[in-house]
């Protein structure tokens, strides 16, 4: 099972490492008694929970963190760092467990709401628009992939792997450029002054990337569910669809700023 998410790419590892140590699955016939299988119910279920907890985390960091003080921004920054890090490990290290994910999603939380508010201060509304736009997209990719209008067919995911780490790698040369004193007019970084048409064609091709990506995630989950990974596996995929959910909210709202100059 492949997915542009690195989080869920390594779902087909597990199954098939689960099914040989649990003896649990097609052609694996085994001694031991396996776990339950996980279910879509299940992701469906830890994905809401993950996004509640960022979700107030977020406003608790909105309201209760001094704006406009450094020490708020050092502490978002450090919260994003600190996420960024335990997002890795459990990425690459499969973690299923709860007590890791949870946390991951309270540092989001913090990172989201200080940042968020900051973008409010600029941008009147700006923070209500891309969460409708966030979570519109998704629900759009969701419908498509249930009507099969967009299926993860093996050159549609080459495309969409292709893509993202395109638009990742560019975003990561701009950024470099832009700390010596270049730009390569992909990115905007100021939070006023008229924007070209560039970073903004270049903004709608990464939430464009971004959205595609959620096809690959749908169809390694329900290929996960179609294989018999256990159930705790189904915190690993909701951990998965809330990093996606996140990166596509911070480009929209990069996105709407644009716009709104």
């Amino acid at each position: 099972m492949q997915s542009s998410n690195p989080v869920l790419t390594r779902l087909g590892e597990a199954a098939r490492a689960s099914r040989y140590e649990t003896g649990y699955g097609p052609g694996y016939p085994g001694e031991q008694t396996p776990s339950r299988a996980m279910t879509m119910d299940d992701v469906v279920v830890r994905t809401v929970a993950l996004l509640a907890i960022t979700g107030v985390v977020g406003a608790a960091a909105w309201v209760l963190l001094p704006a406009s003080s450094g020490v708020t921004f050092f502490a978002a920054a450090m919260a994003g760092i600190a996420g960024l890090v335990l997002g890795l490990v459990i990425s690459f290290r499969r973690v299923t467990s709860p007590a890791v994910i949870i946390p991951y999603a309270a540092l989001q939380g913090i990172a989201l709401g200080v940042i968020s508010r900051a973008f409010e201060s600029w941008y009147s509304g700006i923070v209500i628009q891309a969460v409708i736009g966030t979570f519109g997209i998704f629900a759009i990719m969701a419908v498509l992939y249930k009507l099969r209008v967009l299926r993860a067919t093996p050159r549609f995911t080459k495309f969409v792997i292709g893509a993202l780490i395109g638009v990742v790698v560019l975003s990561f040369a701009n950024w470099l450029f832009y700390l010596f004193g270049l730009n390569l007019g992909l990115r905007e970084y100021s939070v006023d002054g008229k924007v070209s048409w560039l970073p903004i064609v270049f903004s709608l091709v990464v939430i464009g990337v971004g959205a595609l990506t959620f096809i690959l995630d749908f169809d390694a989950i329900e290929q996960g569910t179609h294989y018999g990974l256990p159930e705790k596996y189904a915190w690993y995929c909701a951990f998965g669809i809330l990093v996606g959910l996140i990166f596509l909210y911070y480009e929209i709202l990069r996105l709407l700023s644009y716009l709104r100059r």
